[in-house]
């Protein structure tokens, strides 16, 4: 099938974390559409399992949620940064270890009707501590918790992100439990 043709696009808003943009497009049926996107640099999260089988997982306040969200430790990939690198410099930031294996898991795009941001998931293993200092506006509260649990937690919507639930499912379906 035909992909649209972009005809224009224009900047609608730049700021720290992503830009929006307005394209104008010429679909394949010669229908112009306008279309707002939201451009985003992309993300990694992290499944991180400890050597007993218990995994890390974060609560952190998210403001368009307006609460905090127990989840998988994420986030966002600088400028030409290699995802796997993310993924380690953000487990040490948000749970201080560091992971002496990675594995990819895929990913995920977040939300293609309205976003680029694409999510880059990876198991993380052979945990050992190595801190970083995390970002100044980051609230952070670690939790060890059981796949029982965990799996608990996402059937009664305590875990509600998108990113955590298929991390951790795509996790369990890897390791065949």
């Amino acid at each position: 099938m035909e992909l649209p043709e972009l005809l224009s696009t224009s900047t609608a808003y730049r700021g720290h974390l992503f830009d929006v943009h307005v394209d104008e497009l010429r679909m394949p049926n010669g229908v112009i559409a306008r279309r707002e996107n939201l451009r985003h640099p992309g993300a990694v999260c992290m499944v991180p399992v400890t050597d007993d089988g218990k995994l890390l997982l974060v609560t952190q306040y998210r403001h368009s949620a307006g609460r905090r969200l127990l989840e998988i430790p994420a986030g966002t990939l600088e400028p030409g940064e290699d995802p796997r690198e993310a993924a380690i410099r953000e487990l040490q930031e948000e749970v201080g270890m560091k992971p002496g294996k990675t594995e990819a898991l895929g990913g995920i795009f977040v939300a293609p009707g309205y976003t680029t941001e694409f999510i880059h998931i990876f198991i993380c293993s052979e945990l050992t501590p190595s801190p970083l200092d995390p970002d100044a506006d980051e609230d952070i509260d670690v939790q060890r918790t059981s796949v029982d649990e965990a799996l608990a937690a996402i059937d009664s919507g305590e875990i509600c992100d998108a990113k955590s639930e298929v991390g951790i499912l795509r996790w369990l379906r890897r390791t065949g439990r």
